[in-house]
């Protein structure tokens, strides 16, 4: 993702409209469905209900399908790219796109998804107005349509120094952390290489792997967050005991 003045209008409709219609092309944030398949096929059964949230015109649900995944939700701010992708995948029974606010997705109830994937939608959210509040009104959302048990993968930029505060604030999460190099770093000779399919070790801050990775890594994080109930009632039991 690059930042720049634009930034502040991520969370807008408007911005992305006017993006979708300017650039209808199919494009993928960070990482293609060839790199990630090994991880999902690991964390997601083919026959799960997966929500796909801030879409966009990416291709990856589109390849998801055809490797066998089927039944794949996909939610945007944006008007202008669900029709664009309602038109394009007509006739694929196995995906379905609808224009609704992740932070807003009261449209679904609770507990109705197996996975949720996001591929950049956190990371836009961060970039925009009051972005700490809705950030956690996102968050709070995915927890609330994951059934107990399911995924949350988010696939970001952000370090764990910054993204896992953000989830262990809710008290809900099992966290795994998945590390995958960038594409344009994969030919790097000096550059650490990645078992995909392995979780790497993770202290509480996530400063080990900082530390190991170096202050400037081509890589993305993808922590997979396994809804656990439990968690919570723990969590509610030592606020009311201290």
């Amino acid at each position: 993702m690059t930042l720049g003045t634009t930034t502040q209008a991520y969370g807008e409709p408007s911005y992305w409209d006017h993006r979708y219609t300017q650039d209808p092309g199919p494009f993928d944030w960070y990482q293609k469905y060839p790199a990630l398949s090994p991880l999902l096929h690991l964390y997601i059964p083919l026959q799960n209900r997966v929500l796909v949230i801030g879409c966009g015109n990416a291709a990856i649900s589109e390849d998801m399908a055809k490797d066998g995944f089927e039944d794949i939700v996909n939610i945007d701010i944006s008007s202008v790219v669900i029709e664009a992708m309602q038109t394009k995948y007509q006739d694929i029974p196995a995906l379905k796109y609808i224009q609704m606010d992740v932070r807003d997705m009261s449209g679904f109830e609770s507990g109705s998804f197996d996975a949720v994937l996001d591929k950049g939608t956190l990371d836009s959210i961060m970039c925009g107005h009051s972005s700490q509040e809705n950030a956690s009104k996102m968050l709070e959302e995915v927890g609330r349509v994951l059934k107990d048990s399911g995924v949350y993968i988010l696939i970001t930029y952000g370090a764990p120094a910054y993204r896992l505060p953000m989830l262990k604030r809710q008290s809900l999460w099992a966290i795994k952390l998945h590390v995958v190099e960038k594409p344009m770093a994969e030919g790097n000779s000096e550059q650490i290489k990645w078992e995909l399919t392995n979780p790497v070790s993770l202290d509480e801050s996530g400063s080990s792997l900082e530390t190991a990775l170096g202050r400037t890594p081509e890589v993305h994080f993808i922590y997979v967050c396994t809804k656990d109930e439990s968690l919570k009632s723990s969590s509610s039991k030592q606020e009311i005991e201290f």
